[in-house]
């Protein structure tokens, strides 16, 4: 997947909405920060080798990343024509081809540290919400050095359920101590959205991320910006 080139921001369907005052923003990491899809094929791949069956095709990986990595595993089998008995030892190679290349074949996506920077400087606490799990996403984020810009790294198995699902949002509010209603969530897909929506969060969605296949201008949502740091112009 190409990454973005430097653009600025774009109306959204919700064409005139205001964000409103703004304590923090939750941010995606998986197609929002880390155009991360080159890990996911490699590690697929082998997971796949390891138990005798071909790689899948990475438009498949685009459209299936986003609700988890046990779903992206379970559908990756299925996809390959896998049993779905070979689930846990699937599991098992999977975790561990994904902390070997964790990173190696994923690049930040113009616009996001420095659009992270503004938002700090702007007065914002940020957190880090992400389905993929947390013993993936910190290493990740570490290594592409955008850890040191959020106060709190939530992945997938931090809560009981995973976005859509407004839990993780509503207990990442809390931990950062803001309302929901005050807290952006910044995203790429409609998971990022619908999650957003029932937890009572304005919502802002970047224009290449991994939207399940579907145009991400077709989701509910504040705006669709080209770039993070286009954020500066919808915060004035």
């Amino acid at each position: 997947m190409s990454t973005p080139s430097p653009g600025t921001s774009r109306s959204a369907p919700a064409l005139g909405r205001r964000l409103p005052p703004l304590q923090a923003a939750i941010v995606d990491l998986d197609g929002t920060m880390v155009d991360t899809l080159g890990d996911f094929e490699v590690a697929l791949a082998r997971m796949l080798a390891d138990l005798g069956y071909p790689a899948v095709g990475r438009a498949f990986i685009a459209r299936t990343v986003g609700k988890g990595s046990e779903q992206l595993v379970a559908r990756t089998l299925a996809e390959a024509g896998a049993p779905a008995s070979l689930y846990e030892r699937a599991w098992q190679r999977y975790q561990h081809h994904y902390l070997q290349v964790n990173g190696e074949h994923a690049s930040v996506y113009p616009g996001v540290p420095e659009g992270l920077r503004m938002l700090r400087a702007r007065g914002l606490r940020l957190a880090c919400l992400t389905n993929k799990q947390t013993s993936f996403a910190l290493p990740l984020l570490q290594a592409k050095g955008l850890a040191g810009f959020f106060d709190h790294v939530f992945g997938g198995d931090a809560f009981a359920r995973k976005k859509p699902d407004p839990l993780p949002l509503v207990q990442t509010c809390k931990a950062l101590a803001t309302a929901p209603a005050a807290t952006l969530m910044i995203g790429d897909s409609s998971n990022d959205a619908a999650a957003a929506r029932a937890a009572g969060c304005p919502v802002v969605l970047v224009s290449y991320g991994y939207n399940h296949g579907e145009p991400v201008q077709d989701v509910d949502c504040d705006a669709v910006i080209e770039r993070i740091d286009a954020l500066d112009a919808l915060l004035d």
